[in-house]
């Protein structure tokens, strides 16, 4: 039996069943006619154009309608096959196009400078600029040392320490809480937030690394951003939350449409 290990006699036995597969299951409305349109080749154009930044040659276009080609007919192949029907990849891959689908109707249409403003209106604190925080530290590292909180502490009024070498940088400027957060861990960021600005040295503060003394030198408080600063950024989320709303909206249509059946519970 070995002959039924050779690669050459599996891929025509396989080739055989993806046939008669092919002819016993083909359904009648997947057409063995392909006309590609003058608009498809624009659109292979306009997307080559996007990504390199030129339009396509003569020889690369036709590369182009070729691949295309290439895909049509094994895309219609697979339907043919069934491959479509039950497979996980494929149905995560309809909705999401569906949902880009809806997402793009919504947001066809520009939003006017009013209901742009009267987004920003209803959402002030979205933009809001948050207290920025102007610092250095010294580090004190809980791996190196037996007690490194209290070297820390010891070193608030022992200038001869300047604690361990740290692996990010000893000052930083204008930075949220949130963004401390992301650095040093919740608790660092926390602590820095009720910390008064001083000339002096504050710690310990506990970090997700070890210490730290901490001279904070100023606070640039929190202050609303004017609508015209945050206009794109309004844009955006205004469209954002316009693809949400369309997509909940729609399938919530599409819901009623359907009855629906659920498993009795035991």
């Amino acid at each position: 039996m070995n002959w039924f290990k050779d690669p050459l006699v599996l891929f025509f036995i396989g080739g055989a069943v993806l046939f008669v597969l092919a002819e016993l299951g083909e359904p009648d409305n997947i057409s063995y006619q392909i006309e590609i349109q003058e608009s498809d080749v624009k659109r292979l154009n306009d997307q080559w154009s996007m990504q390199m930044r030129r339009s396509a040659t003569d020889k690369e276009l036709t590369s182009l309608v070729d691949q295309l080609i290439k895909e049509e007919i094994y895309y219609r192949e697979a339907k043919r096959l069934g491959l479509d029907q039950n497979d996980t990849i494929v149905r995560r891959r309809m909705v999401q196009k569906l949902t880009f689908l809806t997402e793009d109707i919504a947001t066809s249409a520009v939003p006017t400078e009013e209901a742009l403003k009267a987004f920003y209106d209803e959402n002030l604190e979205e933009y809001r600029q948050p207290d920025r925080y102007n610092f250095q530290h010294r580090y004190f590292s809980s791996d190196r040392r037996a007690d490194a909180e209290q070297d820390a502490r010891n070193s608030l009024n022992n200038s001869e320490d300047l604690g361990d070498p740290f692996m990010l940088q000893k000052e930083y400027a204008n930075r949220s809480a949130r963004e401390i957060g992301d650095l040093f861990g919740k608790t660092f960021a926390e602590t820095m937030t009720r910390l008064e600005t001083s000339d002096k040295w504050q710690g310990p503060v506990e970090s997700a690394y070890g210490f730290h003394n901490v001279l904070l030198e100023s606070v640039q408080e929190s202050y609303l951003r004017p609508f015209d600063v945050v206009k794109d950024r309004v844009l955006i989320d205004l469209q954002q939350k316009t693809r949400k709303d369309a997509n909940e909206q729609y399938f919530l249509d599409l819901k009623n449409k359907y009855s629906i059946t659920l498993p009795a519970k035991n």
